[in-house]
C-alpha cells in the first residue's frame, strides 16, 4: 500500500465549493481500481485547512489517479480556491495489512 496525504489550505469564501469538488472526486477515485481509500477531511479549528489521505494498492497507482478525467476535472476546478499551494507527504503501510484496507 502506498498512502498520500495531501496538505490544502483554501480561501475562506471557498470552503464549501471546495468540499462539494472534493467529495466528487473522492467518490469517483473509490472506482479506480489501485484506490484502496480515499477520505476528504477538514480541521476542526480551522476549516479553512484539509488533508485528503489517499490509500493506493501500489505506488504506481497515483500517477494512474492523474490520468483521470475526475481528478483532472476536481485539479482544474480547485486551483483558484487555494490560498496557498497544496503538499503532500508519501507513507509507506505499517498496519492494517492489504486485507485491512478493504474491511
Amino acid at each position: 500500500m502506498f498512502i498520500v496525504h495531501v496538505f490544502v489550505h483554501v480561501k475562506a469564501d471557498q470552503v464549501e465549493a471546495f468540499k462539494e469538488a472534493s467529495i466528487d472526486n473522492a467518490s469517483n477515485s473509490l472506482q479506480e481500481p489501485g484506490v484502496a481509500r480515499f477520505d476528504v477531511i477538514q480541521q476542526q479549528d480551522d476549516p479553512t485547512r484539509f488533508i485528503l489521505v489517499e490509500v493506493y494498492r501500489t505506488a504506481d497507482d497515483p500517477a494512474k489517479h492523474k490520468e483521470t478525467a475526475h481528478y483532472k476535472k476536481w485539479r482544474d476546478i480547485v486551483a483558484e480556491m487555494m490560498a496557498e499551494p497544496r503538499s503532500a507527504i508519501k507513507f509507506d503501510n505499517v498496519y492494517p495489512g492489504e486485507g485491512g484496507w478493504d474491511s
